[in-house]
Parts: C-alpha cells; structure tokens; sequence
C-alpha cells in the first residue's frame, strides 16, 4: 500500500488496529521490519505548553515507505511568526486545512499506543520533544498520558544513538547534519513528513554501519537509550555549569518521555 493516504479518524489506522492483528511475526532485526516514523512541527520548542501545528505517521519497512497519515493541525492559538519562519504554517492555513487539536492528538496517541502492542518501533529524531508533547496533550485530556494508555515502546532515536555510537564527532547534530554524515537525502528539512522518513533513513544507515546497533533488538536498545541519553545530559549539563552557563532543564535528563511522572516517565 503506497501513497499519502490522508486520515483523520483514528478509527480508521487498522495497520495498528490489534483486533485486526494478532500475534504479528516480525524479523528479529528491526531494520528489516517495520517502523512507524514519527514528526511533529509545533508552535514552538517547549515542550510543556506548545502544541502541533503538522503530524507525519509513516509506515516503512526496509527503507520503503508503505502508508502516510500526514495532516495540519489547527492549534487553537496564534502561531509566533518565529514558529512559521521555520515550518512555514500559518495562522490562516492552519484555520483553513487544519484538523482539531483534539482530535489529533486523539489520532497520533492511537497510532503510537496500537503500534507499541503489536512490537512496532517509533522511529524518529529527538523523539523525547515529540513524544512528551503528546504525552502531555493526552494528559491535558483526561489525566491519562501515552505510558497510562499503554505505551511501552520501543523507540529508537536518530540523535541519541548517534551520539552514543560516535561521541566525539565534532559539530552539530541536526537532522540535516546526521543525513550529510549518514549519506541521507533530505527533501525538505521542518516538514513533518520529510523529516519523520529523513531520520528512519538516518537510522537505517546507522543500522548497517554499526553492527552493534542493527544486532540489538528494538526494545533493548530502547532500554540502552534511556541510560546513553541520562549519561549524555549529565555531562553536558556538567560542562555547561562549568563555564557558567544555565544548567539544563531537570526534565531534560529523561528519555523518552519527560513529565510529571519524572524518571518513571522517562523509562516508560
């Protein structure tokens, strides 16, 4: 099934639907089976009061892109002209194409909560801002966030695995920076979609470059990214207070998800 299939009804995501697929049989190797790339483009970079303005849910597998659910959000706010200068919605599109804050997140939650029953890694970069959004959106609903609706994972992180596989490259980390060290091609950087299949090519190329990446199931390296990212946020808060600079954000050291919950949503 090839194509951008717009959805807008949760309902309507059977991929992920587990009454319509029991017990799935999946390769013991995560790069040949299927991954569910995830993005957010947003109002802007906190993480606690921001909102969507975009959402890609992209289904692959081995590098081939099987399905896209990809929408517009209208956040129910003004969008700062900051936000817009990167992902280039606007107020009056988000009016005009944009589906109900409500209803999308309704829609993004059911993907992800249906993909972690059936075994189905998230897949994208710096997944710790995305999924803590939702987690945060869901809550905001009815109490109930992405761990209380039964989320587990696995997730697999582009920058985290990155950093722990070659710590000492120097220079930024970007999305754009990982596809020129990874011989990624990039349509176009700060759209959803683009960058939701950008970072799965990303970590597919990580896959066959570091053996101990692509040996590793999808859930234990989950459970490795919790502790590479901790390692990693501690250090850097370290080196940032030692030269006098504001320490990071507490929740900061919490992957992949970062709330009230703390390191018990962290873990997930």
């Amino acid at each position: 099934m090839r194509g951008n299939r717009l959805r807008s009804d949760p309902a309507q995501l059977s991929l992920f639907d587990l009454s319509l697929a029991a017990a799935p049989s999946w390769p013991a190797i995560w790069t040949e089976g299927e991954l569910l790339c995830f993005d957010l483009e947003t109002t802007g970079v906190d993480r606690f009061s921001d909102v969507p303005v975009s959402f890609a849910l992209v289904r692959m597998r081995a590098g081939a892109i099987l399905e896209r659910t990809v929408r517009i959000v209208d956040p129910a706010r003004p969008i700062p002209p900051e936000a817009i200068a990167i992902h280039g919605i606007t107020d009056e599109r988000a009016r005009r194409e944009g589906m109900a804050l409500d209803q999308a997140v309704e829609v993004v939650v059911s993907a992800l909560v249906s993909a972690s029953g059936l075994g189905v890694p998230v897949v994208g970069i710096k997944l710790d801002f995305d999924l803590t959004i939702v987690d945060v959106l869901s809550r905001a609903r009815d109490g109930r966030g992405l761990v209380d609706r039964g989320w587990r994972g696995p997730a697999l992180d582009a920058l985290v695995l990155d950093r722990h596989v070659d710590p000492y490259r120097p220079g930024r980390r970007t999305l754009v920076d990982l596809c020129r060290v990874y011989g990624v091609t990039m349509r176009q950087a700060h759209s959803a979609e683009c960058d939701a299949e950008a970072a799965a090519a990303v970590l597919l190329a990580m896959g066959q470059q570091y053996e101990e990446l692509s040996s590793t199931s999808a859930f234990e390296l989950h459970a490795a990214q919790a502790e590479y990212h901790r390692t990693w946020a501690v250090s850097y808060d370290r080196w940032r207070r030692s030269r006098g600079l504001v320490g990071l954000d507490p929740a900061e050291v919490c992957w992949p998800l970062a709330g009230p919950l703390g390191s018990e949503a962290g873990a997930a």
